[in-house]
């Protein structure tokens, strides 16, 4: 195979000129620059990706760890650090792990080998012990508040903006509140169980565990709330929905079965996806696609260079309430 030196060679100039061209260094005459291009043409030479990679030190590769690709939430995340990455010429590498830790481990790995600059986790399965684990080998970016701790994130403060929407249902007249996640274990969920529950102590509100619903996650899980607040004797008179693509399902669902929205179920949904403006669901408006933007930004500044940055949500009032 044809090397440097051959091309330097066959270009009649020195081995530093033929490197010269290759990463586009301006001080190279026109005269001397054209004999490298045409060596290189009649060669067909192509650059060892991995050597340059070796004398960079960057791979100008960047991981993402998704649960999912198909869930719109993580879509509009996705969308904001691919944006950004295209202008900074990077290429992502997506890790869908559907919460199986040991996929998540994997992504880890490929930072701890040097196969990626930096790892951005927009969501994860595993323990905050073993992401600690890998800090010394690359940036790794979070999509959760680390404040506290030594590593970048963009985040929602999910423990306000979901107490936020509690009190605005309760400044409208509702105290049978329930809600809707995705998961229980997640970092987020937990803060929103916290901002609940301290929810129910200050307004001296009675706790039902019944007005929880796990597992919702999109359009079709609606369904199955609605059909379980119609077999209780006490039904919630409004829920939080941690995804609009749900609140959706339930809307449809509700209309479906004469459940009346918001007269006899209120709804605030979260993110403002096109869905929710179709259908007019009040929602939370998280602004996904500049949290991408950011997290990306995160992932490739030095190393040492911490921060943690908070977006700011907006309450988007329509007519589910």
């Amino acid at each position: 195979m044809t090397n440097i030196k051959d091309l330097a060679k066959m270009a009649g100039v020195s081995v530093t000129t033929v490197s010269r061209v290759l990463n586009n260094h301006p001080y190279v005459s026109d005269e001397k620059r054209n004999a490298v291009l045409e060596a290189i043409r009649r060669s067909n030479y192509q650059q060892n990706i991995n050597a340059v990679h070796l004398s960079t030190g960057k791979t100008f590769l960047v991981g993402v760890v998704v649960p999912f690709i198909d869930h719109l939430y993580f879509a509009l995340l996705m969308k904001g650090i691919a944006n950004e990455a295209l202008k900074h010429n990077y290429n992502l590498v997506i890790f869908q792990t559907n919460y199986v830790e040991s996929r998540e481990l994997d992504a880890l790995q490929t930072l701890k080998q040097k196969q990626i600059d930096a790892l951005i986790i927009c969501s994860r399965i595993s323990t905050w012990s073993q992401i600690e684990t890998y800090l010394p080998f690359g940036p790794i970016i979070l999509c959760e508040d680390t404040r506290g701790k030594k590593v970048s994130s963009t985040f929602v403060d999910h423990y306000k903006s979901f107490l936020f929407a509690l009190d605005y249902l309760y400044q409208k007249g509702h105290e049978k509140i329930g809600y809707c996640i995705g998961r229980k274990s997640g970092t987020n969920s937990k803060n929103r169980e916290l901002a609940y529950k301290d929810f129910l102590e200050t307004n001296r509100l009675s706790y039902n565990p019944s007005y929880i619903f796990e597992d919702c996650l999109q359009f079709e899980d609606g369904e199955k709330v609605v059909e379980q607040i119609r077999k209780m004797p006490q039904p919630p008179t409004a829920l939080l929905v941690t995804s609009d693509d749900v609140a959706a399902g339930i809307v449809t669902c509700a209309k479906n079965l004469g459940v009346t929205i918001p007269d006899n179920l209120a709804l605030i949904g979260f993110n403002n996806q096109p869905i929710a403006k179709t259908m007019s669901i009040t929602t939370i408006e998280i602004p996904l696609e500049e949290m991408g933007r950011k997290l990306f930004l995160q992932g490739i500044h030095k190393y040492e260079e911490i921060s943690q940055d908070e977006i700011p949500v907006t309450l988007i009032e329509r007519n589910t309430v």
